[in-house]
């Protein structure tokens, strides 16, 4: 069942997403070469927990961090650790925050220093396919819309979509009906309807869309080992342009 959001509760889920916009911007200012993924879980948690807010995916399904930091070709769900950024890598950072009850949950892929052509352009079109998708968040297109915006384009760069992991519902919990994926025919799924909020995330690889879970039952990889880049909003339908809630 998709839970329809009162004009009430999305002002409540803006606020959670601005704790999550405004921790993307402590990230970005602190990643540099030689910084740890493990200190920016840190600045993070403490950040979130300083505005009484709790870091969704702590424990979420046995978790054991604050945010999910996806280095090169981890593709999501990467575990912060003592290993430091090197110059060249990208670093997808996932965040999600719930304050007053509800849920904000936001990823970007962030450059570490020089970084080559090739990752650039993972970056810059995975967030660019975001935006295709969400021409299409509106009540008068159907749920696939989107995702079939976000395949056309993505692909249109010579890039690939994962299959396995898809966006979400948001609301009073983190995952919540409709799944959103990325890829698929337009006109399919459910018609959009004011007050849906829903987590729309592309998660796209330089090479094949294939990946594989590492042994840690958590970090998902490109199975080629090409990077790849991820680019998430919480995103609320109106009667007119999709709001994004994950801003500052």
């Amino acid at each position: 069942m998709i839970i329809l959001k009162t004009r009430r509760e999305i002002e409540i889920m803006k606020k959670a997403g601005r704790l999550v916009a405004e921790s993307h911007e402590l990230v970005r200012k602190h990643i540099k070469p030689g910084v740890t993924t493990k200190e920016l879980d840190r600045l993070v948690e403490d950040f979130l927990r300083s505005r009484n807010a709790i870091p969704t995916f702590k424990g979420y399904n046995g978790f054991p961090f604050a945010i999910c930091a996806s280095v090169n070709d981890e593709v999501v769900h990467g575990f912060p650790s003592e290993r430091e950024l090197k110059e060249g890598d990208i670093i997808s950072v996932d965040i999600g925050a719930t304050f007053e009850g509800y849920v904000g949950d936001s990823a970007k892929t962030y450059l570490v220093g020089e970084v080559d052509e090739e990752k650039k352009h993972l970056v810059e079109a995975t967030r660019q396919s975001f935006y295709e998708g969400i021409k299409f968040a509106k009540t008068t297109y159907r749920l696939s819309d989107i995702s079939h915006a976000i395949q056309t384009y993505a692909e249109s760069q010579g890039l690939s979509v994962v299959r396995d992991y898809v966006g979400h519902g948001v609301g009073k919990k983190m995952h919540e009906s409709p799944q959103v994926p990325n890829f698929g025919k337009p006109g399919k799924g459910p018609r959009l309807q004011e007050g849906m909020v829903l987590a729309i995330e592309p998660m796209i690889n330089a090479g094949v869309y294939n990946v594989r879970v590492l042994e840690n039952n958590w970090t998902v990889v490109t199975v080629d080992g090409k990077p790849s880049a991820h680019y998430e909003h919480t995103v609320a339908i109106t009667d007119g342009e999709p709001e994004l809630l994950t801003v500052v």
